[in-house]
């Protein structure tokens, strides 16, 4: 235990570090993401700090698979498809990709680590045991194609994937310890929340760098791995992390279907997240990304807990964590047309 404190420590001064470095290179570069009408800030911010996330936890899973503390499997597992993701990001954030390259690594990167993981084991649902076989290992891409995106969309104002990351990872150990089979696992959600910390200093509450492509990139299919391998480890784990990740997964697919249902170009660059819409009205970043993490801790944690120790279903248990979330989501238009929101608020 001792010696996983002590690498978690050292993880987190590295990506603090890192993040320095990546912020003074930027600078002297030039290399600033300038507002425009779709941005959350108002004045020129170095980017692509979240290389610092990328590289530091990277490094930790080689530093477990040779001391033996991971698995080298499931090291590759996350260690080949985290890295392209996050390369394709950085490069994206200073020389934009086509998008149909990108889904392609993302594609990609999604298959390489269910391949691996030998893909999405049997689900329970409500009682029954649900072996999707081949159509798990589609449903299982999609979802981790998914949660890479949306969180890109969802990292908008100061702090809020830091925070999101952060949250989602002290719950996740906390899931670990609860639970009658725990083994290492919690080592890798420990060592993803060390390297967000480590960044997240440079982030919240007044953003000194942001995240950029290669760090929301490289969360969001981190987080969904880190998933998927929870699911192998218990069922039940898996519908935990889906109700730890409800905020990002609500406002996000909210968002899209209203605007696909309006036909609009949902892959194009918008400011109608809920959260970007809370973030306008209370006029305040901080306020929004702190009620993110007391959301995720306060109500989350607590459905996803009872869901771990087998006192509420799965199923049952994400129903009663997403609705009111849906519900916040509409309250705050999350996907409402930019004209709309445009009428009732300045950014």
């Amino acid at each position: 235990m001792n010696d996983v404190f002590w690498l978690c420590l050292l993880v987190a001064t590295a990506s603090w570090i890192l993040t320095w470095f990546v912020r003074h290179n930027a600078l002297a570069r030039n290399l600033l993401d300038i507002p425009n009408s779709r941005s959350s800030h108002s004045i020129p911010t170095p980017h692509g700090g979240g290389l610092a996330i990328a590289i530091t936890f990277l490094i930790a899973l080689v530093i477990l698979a040779v001391t033996g503390r991971l698995s080298w499997s499931l090291m590759l597992s996350l260690y080949g498809p985290g890295m392209l993701v996050a390369i394709v990001g950085f490069i994206d954030d200073y020389r934009p990709i086509a998008a149909r390259w990108r889904l392609a690594v993302h594609f990609i990167s999604a298959g390489w680590i269910l391949y691996i993981m030998n893909g999405l084991p049997p689900l329970l649902l409500f009682g029954m045991k649900l072996d999707l076989m081949w159509l798990g290992y589609i449903i299982a891409v999609l979802y981790l194609v998914w949660l890479l995106n949306l969180y890109n969309f969802m990292d908008g104002i100061d702090g809020i994937a830091g925070i999101e990351a952060v949250t989602v990872c002290m719950s996740g150990i906390v899931l670990y310890w609860l639970n009658d089979t725990i083994d290492l696992s919690y080592i890798l959600p420990a060592l993803l929340l060390a390297a967000v910390a480590g960044f997240l200093f440079w982030n919240f509450p007044k953003a000194k760098i942001f995240m950029g492509d290669v760090g929301s990139g490289f969360l969001g299919l981190m987080l969904g791995a880190l998933s998927i391998q929870a699911a192998w480890v218990d069922p039940n784990l898996f519908w935990a992390w889906l109700i730890l990740l409800g905020v990002f997964i609500v406002d996000a697919t909210v968002t899209l279907f209203r605007r696909i249902i309006r036909k609009e170009k949902f892959y194009q660059a918008h400011c109608s997240h809920a959260y970007q819409h809370a973030s306008r009205q209370l006029n305040s970043h901080v306020r929004v990304t702190i009620s993110v993490g007391l959301i995720n801790l306060l109500w989350l944690l607590p459905i996803a807990v009872l869901v771990t120790l087998q006192y509420l279903e799965g199923a049952l248990g994400l129903i009663i964590a997403y609705t009111p979330l849906i519900i916040l989501a509409f309250y705050f238009k999350a996907g409402a047309h930019e004209l709309q929101l445009a009428g009732t608020n300045s950014k």
